[in-house]
């Protein structure tokens, strides 16, 4: 069994190294065919921007993608810069210029990889996917009867931020800049899944139909290893399961079917504030012009978010939607499950998760009131402060940075739910409503309690679980995703997730933590 895992693990590495290195392969050439149609369908009247790439990058061969995208974007900053100058607002292209470059650059590819798609394929998510089974089912057999162990992950070099879990770390982050602030050096991997992307919606891929594909491909082999690891609970087979099903069916699969019959790209699981552009002005205009499936796409989101979502917390906690349906939590449970022991359980990390995550959630609702009333008013500004100005600096620093670059970049040196924690908005919202106005409780039983650390190690959201078994005290916490890996790692059934009447769910003596405990102890001595 040991050397199916070798071999595995060779295999993957292998798969990994070919994915990675196809970056750097291929010849490009910008046909003038090719860009005259794509000036066409943007309608640029930027003269300087066309007169410079039909002069100096129409017809030349490309050896690598940087150069060509150098020269793209080179050519629409110079032709900006100058238009601004002279206040030619018309003529000024306000794509940006990487996204303008991949558009150009997607279609000049020529070579290897673009005539055997198939085979490299294969040669990268066939092998990723045959080395990381291999890898991690004989699992079964070495793991012996179910049930969860320490199984070494404070002494792993992967699980411990040694150095295999440092490197993953540069990997996922490099990954993420380039997906988001680079799509044009990225164009090889994008015609991997172009076959797959026509069959579905009938379009060429993009770099998020990538970045899908491979969400759901990583979600699905990792949710094997979810099923290996915790068979002896049920609930948690069951979970895993169920983000399964709402990722692939509702956030990728369903979707792309819609835009095959020229219907608005749609997730129907997603809500605001997570889904921060749902009431972007664009958004609303595209739901309503697209009929009546558009129109309900636009009350369906509306009512799920300010109605629904807050009704079922009320009932079910918010682990109903962050640990059964949520595709980030669907992510950070299976891609970083063998991270979640990294989280941070100290009070210092507390503190940062509350301002930070309610400062996002203020942010939200903020751009979103300005939005709203940009929509409905016609002005572009409300106290001296532009609406697109402030869609776009959330969308950079929240929507790319914090949930794609931090949110899962991190995991290996952060925890699986850095996002979760310390970002999301939409987790911010129903952690309000857990937190004061729900059903939902983790009850503990002191008396059977032997202090092993388990369910405090493997809680993602840094909760110090232990303190609250010890005293037989419910958990009540805003940030519990309710996703029972405490209750699934308990050697003694100590920790249960229930639903029940409000009354008793918040008890008299609270636990208390850090500076609170000092305070008590000083009003006792007086």
């Amino acid at each position: 069994m040991k050397i199916i895992k070798k071999l595995g693990l060779t295999l993957f590495i292998i798969g990994l190294v070919i994915f990675t290195s196809l970056i750097f392969i291929g010849k490009y050439e910008l046909t003038e065919s090719t860009f005259d149609s794509y000036v066409k369908s943007r309608g640029f009247k930027s003269e300087l921007f066309i007169d410079d790439i039909q002069k100096n990058v129409v017809g030349k061969t490309y050896s690598n993608q940087f150069e060509l995208s150098s020269d793209i974007t080179s050519a629409l900053e110079n032709a900006n810069e100058t238009y601004k100058k002279e206040q030619q607002w018309d003529k000024v292209i306000w794509d940006k210029p990487h996204s303008l470059s991949y558009s150009l650059i997607k279609p000049s590819a020529k070579g290897i990889v673009v005539d055997n798609q198939g085979l490299f394929f294969f040669l990268t998510f066939g092998l990723g996917i045959i080395g990381a089974l291999m890898f991690i089912i004989p699992d079964v057999v070495l793991l012996g009867p179910p049930g969860i162990k320490n199984n070494g992950i404070y002494q792993s070099k992967a699980t411990n931020r040694g150095w295999i879990g440092y490197l993953a770390f540069i990997y996922l982050v490099s990954f993420y800049i380039l997906l988001y602030f680079y799509a044009d050096y990225i164009v090889n991997l994008v015609y991997l899944v172009d076959p797959i992307s026509k069959s579905l919606s009938g379009n060429a891929a993009s770099q998020w139909f990538l970045y899908g594909f491979l969400y759901c491909t990583v979600m699905v082999v990792m949710g094997i290893r979810m099923f290996i690891k915790y068979r002896h609970n049920k609930y948690q087979v069951i979970r895993t399961a169920s983000v399964l099903f709402f990722q692939i069916a509702f956030a990728f699969l369903i979707p792309e079917i819609l835009v095959r019959f020229n219907m608005p790209y749609f997730d129907f699981k997603n809500a605001w504030p997570l889904d921060y552009d749902f009431f972007f002005d664009w958004n609303i205009k595209s739901l309503i012009n697209s009929g009546t499936l558009g129109i309900f796409m636009l009350v369906w989101g509306t009512i799920f978010s300010i109605i629904i979502i807050p009704i079922v917390v009320y009932f079910y906690g918010k682990r109903w939607y962050c640990s059964w349906v949520c595709g980030c939590g669907g992510l950070a449970e299976t891609l970083g499950d063998p991270y979640r022991q990294l989280s941070d359980k100290s009070m210092k990390a507390w503190k940062i998760e509350r301002y930070l995550i309610h400062s996002v959630l203020v942010f939200a609702i903020i751009m979103t009131a300005m939005t709203l009333y940009t929509y409905f008013t016609g002005v572009d500004s409300l106290f001296g402060i532009k609406t697109y100005d402030l869609q776009f600096y959330y969308g950079f620093l929240i929507g790319s940075i914090f949930s794609g670059v931090i949110g899962t970049g991190f995991y290996p040196v952060m925890g699986n739910r850095v996002w979760c924690r310390f970002g999301c908005p939409l987790a911010a919202y129903m952690g309000i409503v857990q937190r004061f106005k729900s059903r939902f409780r983790i009850t503990t039983n002191g008396g059977q309690c032997i202090s092993c650390g388990n369910c405090s190690t493997y809680c993602e959201q840094g909760i110090d679980v232990r303190a609250y078994a010890q005293k037989g005290q419910n958990i009540v916490r805003a940030s519990c995703v309710g996703c029972g890996v405490c209750s699934a790692v308990c050697p003694r059934g100590v920790l249960k997730l229930e639903n029940g009447p409000e009354e008793g769910r918040i008890q008299e003596n609270p636990t208390l933590l850090g500076n609170d405990i000092d305070l008590m102890k000083m009003l006792k001595d007086k």
